[in-house]
């Protein structure tokens, strides 16, 4: 049941009683004057949230009747004050904090400096010529119009409907709904928000921003939002690529730049269609900001402000006027947690990740469902059989392949006796052991000699793996965790149900290879560069997990990642067995 709001579709069927996340896009139309929605907009937002599950769009027209009798009203533009960024600020913080699940999209069409076609100061004319196309087109229509008589509904909901679908392209049979949320009596709270700060934002035309834009944020989308009121004809985005990804915090998680400029585009030309958008490759921390003469404005934070400053000291040498720095606000993040800064950031983002599900696993058809077999795999230094001995203390059988590849030099082992005949017996102790180090001295840096090892051992530790895990199914196990550093270079991956992958960052992992082998920095990091680089591993995983921080934090990310295994599994049994 709803808590905070009456919820009722246009032929007045509670929302109530349909099933719950009907809609995968909405667009939220709102009405209340701008100076009472930092105080309504939670619980507009909370009521939007039980009705639509992927996209919301929120379209703003303060003052709008929707129950003025047969009049139809038509869209208005807004003026680009200071208030208005505050507003949309408050906005997606509100977003972030009870609807996080969705991709909310502020739009900005009808948010101009001079009305279109029209020359009332009140902006009676219709600035929008024809629907905007969305890249995603609204099923549904929400708004917090307050209807004084629920008589009214299915007229005020046909109103809304034909409204919206002057403004945007919907989607055929667009369904309405009208949100009244039970909110306290505001009215004495909201004497302190009349005094608006309704002076006009100074606009540009031509403003410039950088940023990762990973997994596109409210605190990207604030900035965004607010660079395109900003904005009368281009914006310039640089997105960092390449050497300016190094430092970042799970770096191996940031999306493909590629995926970023796509999401950073259809975004963009969601909110504000009518601007020239040029996105470019950052691979240094300037860009084309100082180096273009027709920039007038760059927008920052708080945080980047000392960018900005360089920036401009780089444009006084190149003999091109400064900038205008437009700070904006950091977006506070409620639910950071203790290894996450206290702003909503793409770091943040990237470790709530880590231990979920980032890409569903191939299906393996061949393999029994019980036990259901985990690969987890690592570089040297990850951390990933401190990891495969937490899953065992939560009922995984653990097979650690690095022991059963000790077994497989044994004497009298076939692998034991096709290595002598491969690499000669001078490898032998006195007591017919095979001596490693020595023959790891005869294929380092060999690749032909260290594939001719590998074709021998390698085969021989995935039937002992195979056997293991066929002991675990005998023994009822649930679960099979298989302990494997070489696990996707051996192409093992048909053995498991799921790849995980720990990851640690290589300087940490070098650190961590030095004190445990006593070996040289050179060493370590030559061991690193022999393997898969983390980003390859990540590439093939189901699972992420980071043993950077300290041991509970590790331990959380394996309890997750153990819990929402044990949904899958689950799922997976009922799919195959419907019945039981």
């Amino acid at each position: 049941m709803y808590n905070n709001s009456q919820v009722f579709l246009h032929d007045t069927v509670p929302v109530a009683l349909v099933k719950m996340s009907m809609f995968s896009t909405g667009i939220l139309v709102l009405t209340s004057p701008l100076h009472t929605l930092p105080l309504r907009i939670a619980p507009v937002l909370s009521s939007a949230a039980q009705v639509v599950e992927r996209t919301l769009y929120v379209h703003l027209h303060p003052g709008l009747n929707l129950g003025a009798g047969g009049t139809q009203p038509r869209p208005v533009f807004i003026p680009p004050v200071v208030d208005l960024s505050h507003l949309i600020t408050g906005l997606y913080s509100n977003a972030a904090n009870v609807c996080g699940h969705l991709d909310v999209r502020v739009l900005l069409t009808n948010v101009r400096a001079q009305p279109s076609n029209s020359t009332s100061p009140t902006g009676a004319g219709n600035p929008f010529p024809s629907p905007q196309p969305l890249s995603h087109s609204p099923e549904v229509v929400l708004t917090d119009f307050a209807l004084q008589d629920p008589g009214q509904s299915p007229l005020v909901a046909q109103c809304l409907q034909r409204y919206t679908g002057n403004c945007y392209v919907c989607k055929p049979g667009l369904a309405s709904v009208l949100l009244h949320p039970q909110l306290q009596k505001l009215e004495e709270v909201e004497k302190e928000y009349k005094d608006i700060r309704s002076e006009p934002i100074k606009t540009y035309n031509e403003v410039v921003v950088g940023g990762t834009f990973d997994r596109l944020h409210g605190a990207h989308k604030t900035l965004l939002n607010i660079s395109c009121i900003l904005a009368n004809k281009r914006f310039l985005i640089g997105v960092c690529d390449q050497d300016l990804l190094k430092k970042k915090v799970l770096r191996e998680l940031i999306e493909p730049y590629a995926l970023r400029v796509q999401r950073l585009r259809e975004f963009l030309l969601d909110v504000k269609p009518s601007l020239e958008y040029d996105i470019v490759p950052l691979s240094d921390p300037f860009g084309p900001s100082v180096i273009e003469a027709q920039l007038e404005c760059i927008v920052v934070s708080e945080e980047t402000r000392k960018g900005g400053e360089a920036v401009n000291k780089k444009r006084l040498e190149n003999g091109l006027p400064r900038l205008v720095l437009h700070e904006i606000q950091l977006l506070k993040d409620a639910h950071h947690t203790d290894i996450e800064e206290e702003k909503i950031s793409s770091s943040s983002l990237r470790s709530r990740l880590l231990g979920t599900l980032l890409a569903e696993p191939n299906d393996k058809p061949h393999l029994p469902l019980v036990p259901y077999v985990i690969g987890l795999t690592g570089g040297s230094g990850s951390g990933k059989s401190s990891i495969a001995r937490q899953l065992e203390a939560l009922g995984a059988a653990r097979i650690d392949s690095d022991q059963l590849g000790h077994e497989t030099y044994r004497p009298g082992e076939v692998a034991y006796n096709r290595v002598l005949e491969e690499f000669g017996s001078d490898l032998l102790h006195e007591d017919k052991t095979i001596n490693r180090q020595a023959l790891g001295r005869k294929v380092f840096g060999n690749k032909e000699r260290l594939k001719a090892l590998t074709d021998i051992v390698w085969p021989e530790i995935a039937l002992r793996v195979k056997e293991r895990i066929q002991q675990a199914r005998e023994e009822s196990k649930q679960v099979c965790v298989v302990d494997a550093a070489v696990l996707l270079e051996a192409g093992w991956t048909d053995m498991v149900h799921e790849v995980w992958v720990a990851i640690i960052p290589e300087e940490e992992a070098v650190s961590r290879i030095m004190a445990r082998d006593r070996i040289t920095r050179e060493d370590a990091e030559r061991r690193l560069q022999s393997q898969w680089s983390t980003a390859r591993q990540v590439a093939q995983a189901s699972v992420v997990l980071c043993t950077l921080w300290e041991p509970e934090v590790t331990r959380r990310q394996v309890r997750k990642a153990w819990e929402l295994l044990q949904m899958r599994i689950q799922q997976r049994l009922e799919r195959t067995n419907p019945s039981s």
